[in-house]
C-alpha cells in the first residue's frame, strides 16, 4: 500500500480550495501542504494501526499486523500458530535415531525447545509432525516451488 498517492491527494485538495482565493492564498496552501506532508503520513499509518486493532478485536483467531516493505506500510493477516498434533495414542515413542549436528545447531535447538518449554526431543518430533503434516503426499516428485514470506527493500 503505498501511501504517498493518499498525502499527495491531501496536497491537490488543499491547492484546489486554494484555488479560489488569490496568489498569496495559493503560494501559502503551498507551503502549508509541504509542512504537512510528513504529518500526513504519520496520521495515515496511525490510522493503519487502529484499524489493524479494530480488526484484530473482530478475529476470533489470528491478527492483523502493519509491517513495512521499505517505506510502504501492508496489512498482513498472521494466523495463529496451531497447537502441535498430539502424538496418537496408538503411537508410542518406540522408534530411536542417532543424529549428529554441529555444536552451533545443537545450541540453537536447545533454545528453541526452552523457550517453548519442551525437551529438544519433543520439539523435535512436533516440528517434524508439523512439517510432514503440511506437506502434500507426491506420487511424482511435483517440480513446482513455492516460496512465501515478506522483505523489505
Amino acid at each position: 500500500m503505498q501511501i504517498d498517492g493518499y498525502v499527495q491527494a491531501l496536497r491537490d485538495d488543499l491547492a484546489r480550495v486554494a484555488a479560489v482565493g488569490d496568489e498569496s492564498t495559493a503560494r501559502a496552501a503551498e507551503l502549508l501542504s509541504v509542512a504537512l506532508e510528513a504529518a500526513a503520513g504519520r496520521r495515515l499509518l496511525e490510522a493503519l494501526g487502529e484499524a489493524a486493532l479494530e480488526l484484530n478485536s473482530q478475529l476470533e483467531n489470528g491478527r492483523v499486523e502493519v509491517r513495512f516493505a521499505g517505506a510502504d506500510p501492508e496489512l498482513v493477516y498472521v494466523p495463529d500458530e496451531e497447537p502441535a498434533p498430539a502424538e496418537p495414542a496408538d503411537e508410542a515413542f518406540t522408534a530411536r535415531i542417532t543424529l549428529r549436528l554441529p555444536e552451533s545447531l545443537k545450541s540453537r535447538l536447545d533454545a528453541a525447545a526452552s523457550l517453548h518449554g519442551v525437551s529438544v526431543n519433543t520439539w523435535l518430533v512436533q516440528v517434524l509432525v508439523r512439517t510432514l503434516e503440511s506437506r502434500p503426499a507426491s506420487g511424482g516428485g511435483s517440480s513446482r516451488r513455492r516460496l512465501t514470506g515478506y522483505g523489505r527493500s
